[in-house]
């Protein structure tokens, strides 16, 4: 499909049934996290699923690559990463199921709009707005720091937005890991499921998963922690299992 692509814009492929994504060549790409998100996520074909701070739509894509919902919304607040999310979808043909809105989250009417989702994932800025130095315009910026919305905000929507029962999937830094727990369980999505990621087996932990439960009971599983690579410095086989480059 003739897709109009700007020019400092490019085409990366996915490496998933084909799908590919439209990423600015010097701008805020995708990493691991997202493609970590999407793996620990669990999603049915038959679930509704909504990504906030979706960017140009990377989860959204693998979620529908990966598990075939009957619907994926992604939501960003930024005008011109959700066009050009929106421009991924046609070039992917999947706008009647991969689907994106500019919009706030913290926006009370988007469940008027959109309805409840079952599965919720989000991938938001991680770092604390507290240094007074970050400019507030900056794209890269908004995308790190908690300028327009901060954890509870993410919180907040989740709680909005999911289904009785439905699950949260959220991949942060392990030092809000004590932040995570408390806002969950303020607003009642019990914490289910926590996976730490190592660089390897002797660095400490800089990527945490973690798995809510709207009015969920308590109980938590602690699951083995992921190595992002091996002792010879090449990824893990279990990273390779992520990436689909092994089966």
């Amino acid at each position: 499909m003739d897709i109009s692509i700007n020019k400092d814009e490019r085409i990366d492929d996915l490496d998933l049934k084909g799908l590919k994504i439209i990423q600015k060549e010097k701008a805020f790409r995708f990493g691991i996290d997202a493609v970590l998100l999407s793996d620990f996520a669990n999603v049915k074909s038959k679930h509704r699923v909504i990504d906030l701070c979706t960017g140009t739509g990377i989860v959204p894509f693998l979620l529908y690559g990966k598990y075939n919902p009957k619907e994926v919304w992604g939501i960003e607040i930024q005008e011109e990463m959700e066009e050009m999310a929106r421009r991924s979808s046609k070039l992917n043909g999947t706008e009647d199921i991969v689907k994106f809105k500019c919009a706030d989250l913290k926006d009370k009417n988007l469940v008027k709009e959109l309805g409840r989702f079952d599965v919720l994932t989000v991938n938001p800025p991680y770092k604390l707005n507290n240094s007074g130095i970050v400019n507030p315009n900056d794209k890269l910026a908004i995308a790190r720091h908690e300028i327009l919305c901060n954890l509870e905000d993410v919180i907040v929507a989740a709680r909005r937005l999911l289904k009785d029962n439905g699950r949260m999937f959220i991949v942060h830094r392990p030092e809000r890991l004590a932040d995570i727990f408390s806002l969950m369980r303020k607003y009642n999505i019990e914490p289910k499921r926590v996976k730490m990621v190592q660089p390897n087996v002797n660095k400490e932990p800089n990527i945490v998963l973690v798995e809510g439960q709207r009015d969920g009971g308590a109980f938590l599983k602690w699951e083995k922690p992921l190595y992002v690579y091996d002792e010879e410095g090449n990824f893990s086989r279990e990273i390779d299992e992520i990436y689909g480059r092994v089966k």
